[in-house]
């Protein structure tokens, strides 16, 4: 008997401390895909400038063009916007910038197999994504991006360098998932402008 007892304690003081490693996993597993993801864009300077013609740009929907100041502007004009909107909103936009730049490089191009590294990478994170509930329905305005974005036929087109849509992503990126991002310097803004004007020669 005190040998089932003992036997019962061991076991439930082994389950409390297994069980925080287990809650903490799939949040774990979508940072390490996404430290991954970052370790790969470091390398976009070369293959989305120094691999293409100067001021080489593609066509692109207005909503692909999704910078820190698009974040800013829908945190404070969507109302019940949640960070897993904006999660959504970034995955689906790079997944199609992924998609319009390999629609223009051929496959001997140096920069396709980068960009199809970075389009494989792009898939691990999504399997990774916390799942939305079906109860909720994404804002309107979020809505609205995913059908535009998908759009053949949309008037709001811009031509932008690859480079600069890949930097959009970085920063970005950083921004809506800074807890898998934290340094040293507790007051170091992702979201923030001067924090990446500061690293301007980094980046470029």
């Amino acid at each position: 008997m005190v040998r089932s007892t003992a036997w019962l304690l061991g076991a439930l003081l082994g389950l409390i401390c297994v069980l925080p490693l287990v809650l903490m996993t799939p949040r774990t597993a979508q940072c390490t895909s996404l430290k991954t993801l970052e370790n790969k864009l470091i390398g976009r300077r070369r293959n989305m400038k120094h691999n293409l013609p100067i001021n080489y740009t593609i066509r692109v929907h207005y909503e692909e063009v999704f910078k820190l100041s698009n974040i800013s502007r829908l945190r404070a004009r969507v109302e019940d916007l949640e960070d897993g909107d904006l999660q959504d909103v970034w995955l689906l936009v790079n997944q199609e910038v992924l998609k319009r730049i390999l629609r223009v490089l051929p496959v001997r191009h140096p920069s396709y197999k980068y960009t199809t590294d970075l389009e494989d990478l792009f898939r691990k994170v999504q399997q990774v994504f916390p799942p939305q509930t079906d109860e909720r329905e994404p804002p309107e305005r979020i809505e609205e991006i995913y059908k535009r974005v998908k759009e053949i036929d949309s008037k709001g087109w811009r031509f932008v360098t690859p480079k600069s849509l890949l930097d959009n992503c970085y920063r970005t990126m950083h921004c809506l998932f800074k807890d898998c991002f934290s340094s040293e310097d507790r007051e170091q803004d992702y979201c923030g402008l001067p924090h990446w004007r500061k690293g301007r020669k980094r980046l470029q």
